[in-house]
């Protein structure tokens, strides 16, 4: 195996042990990240029913007003203060945060704080 395959199996492995562990239900949902080299996703998720109940990205519209990129730490920002005020409208506070392998550094925290700072409890 090359080494790429690895790093790419290892995160696999990584994010299927957490989603497990970590499984979002209805009163708990789960608050995964998806970052790319361009723009960065974020997704609250009911485990138990398998459906997404509220999602922000860095391509939408609103957030993208006013930013260079979507890939940088500002707009992570803006992605976290938005999935926090859909999940206020659908009142959810409590989340269980899934970093879907990826270090708790950079982008992932800026999101992660600013989800909090936006009234999310994780």
């Amino acid at each position: 195996m090359s080494r790429l395959s690895d790093r790419t199996a290892r995160r696999t492995a990584t994010v299927r042990r957490n989603v497990k562990l970590a499984a979002g239900t209805s009163g708990r949902a789960r608050l995964t990240v998806f970052r790319s080299s361009k723009h960065i996703y974020a997704q609250l998720i009911d485990d138990t029913k398998g459906e997404t109940l509220a999602a922000a990205s860095s391509l939408e519209k609103t957030t993208r007003e006013g930013a260079k990129t979507g890939a940088n730490i500002g707009a992570a920002k803006v992605v976290g203060k938005l999935i926090a005020e859909r999940a206020k409208e659908k009142g959810i506070k409590d989340v269980v945060f899934d970093r879907g392998g990826y270090l708790y550094h950079g982008r992932v925290k800026a999101l992660a704080d600013a989800a909090r700072e936006g009234g999310l409890n994780f």
